[in-house]
Formats: structure tokens, C-alpha cells, sequence
């Protein structure tokens, strides 16, 4: 199936590693090119070395107020286009709710949801017909995930602003996306597998709980990712699609 991303302008955050960077790696793939981000410069520069002459690395914090209209900047200017953003952030601090601090809070809500808010915004304002915004969210956004209190709180906020987003672009032809990753094996899983005592017992206990009896790779998050990005999904706005081996049982 040709997606349709040949030459199409897509910015990515968070894509120094992890599921941002599957993402981006999937759309350079098939012919997007892209603007990847990161907090360090070094590590944004050498994501997109490794991608190729399709994508250039930016060194911004989602944070940051100017970051969108500089990284939208940054697409026009290098590609000569801006047909969309996939919102990746890194996952906030874990901890239960007597351990995470008033200042861990108020950082991750100026990253994760603040930072994502804006940058949609941004997007909406500067896409045409044809144009998505995607937001790599958690399973979370279902069902609450122990020790990760802070996740919990802010994820399902986003993906109820994904929703009102996607009614309010729909007319305009512009296209609004989630994806709910759960068990991929990705730096950021192994890291909260860790904080167990024993994190080989804690994989394999995850594993039994998924129907295909395995974590995801970031290869498969990837290719789903680029999918929804690109004009063969055009029909699909508004949905959270988790990307999880079926370990929502859920409708």
C-alpha cells in the first residue's frame, strides 16, 4: 500500500528516542520528511543524521511558549511545507500520589500538557485541508496505570482535548489523532519495569496479560504511527487507537 507520504512535511517531538523517534524513522521511511526534536541538541542532531538529508533535529522543550511557532518555522524552512505534527513527550515522573511533588506536577503539566496544547494549536492555525495532528498518548488515557500518578492525571486530559479538537478541525478538513501505546519495548517501559524488585518477573507477569503474550517493538508502533499520520488513514479523525497486543479487553 503506498501511504502517501512521499514529500510530505511532518515535525515530531520527542523523537531522540523511543516511541517519537519509531515514529519518525516509519514516516522517513516511506518518503515524509521531518523536523525532530529533542531537549539536547546533540542528541536532536544526531536523530536526524542517522534518519538522513529527510529530516533536520531541533533542540527545543516543549515548555517553552516560542517553541511551536519555531519548529513550524523550521518545516516551511527546510522542506518548504507543514502537513503535520506528531506530540510526543517523554513520560512524566513516576510515583504514587503521597510521593510526587507540587513542582514535579507543575512540570509535567507545562511539558506533557500545556506544551502538547499549544503546539496543536499552533498546527491548527498553519495546516491546510489534509492536514493531522497526532498525539502519542497512554493507555493510561483508559484505565489508570499504578505508580504512575501524574501520567494518569494528565493523559486523559489531553486525549478529551484530542476530541474537541478533531469536532472543531473536521470542517476544515484537518484530521486529529491518538495513539494509546501500552507494553512496547522502549527505554522509558524497561525504566518502570525496573523500579521493581524483581523486573524480569514484572515483563513477564505484563506479557501474561497481553493476548499475543509479548511487549510491542517500536518498529510496530511506528508503522501504525505513520499510517494515521498519512492521507490512506484520511477518513479517520477523532479516534484513540491503542496500540497494545490487546491488552485493553475493552470495547
Amino acid at each position: 500500500m503506498d501511504l502517501g507520504l512521499r514529500d510530505r512535511v511532518y515535525v515530531v517531538t520527542g523523537a531522540t528516542r523511543g516511541l517519537g523517534n519509531a515514529a519518525a524513522r516509519s514516516l522517513v521511511a516511506d518518503g515524509a520528511k521531518v523536523v525532530v526534536t529533542g531537549r539536547e541538541e546533540e542528541r536532536a542532531l544526531a536523530a536526524a543524521a542517522e534518519l538522513g538529508p529527510n529530516a533536520v533535529g531541533v533542540a527545543v522543550d516543549n515548555a517553552d511558549p516560542s517553541a511551536s511557532e519555531r519548529l513550524i518555522a523550521t518545516a516551511r524552512e527546510h522542506f518548504g511545507g507543514f502537513d503535520g505534527v506528531l506530540i510526543s513527550v517523554g513520560g512524566p515522573p513516576p510515583g504514587f500520589v503521597a510521593d510526587n511533588t507540587d513542582e514535579q506536577w507543575q512540570s509535567a503539566f507545562e511539558s506533557v500538557f500545556l506544551g502538547a496544547v499549544r503546539l496543536a494549536r499552533a498546527a491548527a492555525a498553519e495546516l491546510e485541508d489534509g492536514g493531522v495532528i497526532g498525539f502519542v498518548l497512554s493507555a493510561s488515557v483508559h484505565e489508570p496505570l499504578p505508580g504512575l500518578t501524574i501520567s494518569n492525571g494528565l493523559r486523559p486530559g489531553l486525549a478529551g482535548f484530542a476530541k474537541s479538537l478533531a469536532d472543531e478541525l473536521g470542517p476544515r478538513g484537518i484530521r486529529v489523532v491518538g495513539l494509546l501505546p501500552s507494553r512496547i519495548d522502549t527505554d522509558r517501559v524497561r525504566e518502570l519495569d525496573g523500579l521493581s524488585a524483581d523486573p524480569e518477573a514484572t515483563r513477564t507477569a505484563n506479557e501474561s496479560r497481553i493476548p499475543l503474550r509479548r511487549y510491542g517493538t517500536p518498529e510496530e508502533f511506528g508503522r501504525v504511527s505513520a499510517f494515521l499520520l498519512s492521507p490512506a488513514a484520511s477518513y479517520l479523525t477523532g479516534v484513540m487507537l491503542p496500540v497494545d497486543g490487546g491488552m485493553r479487553h475493552g470495547f
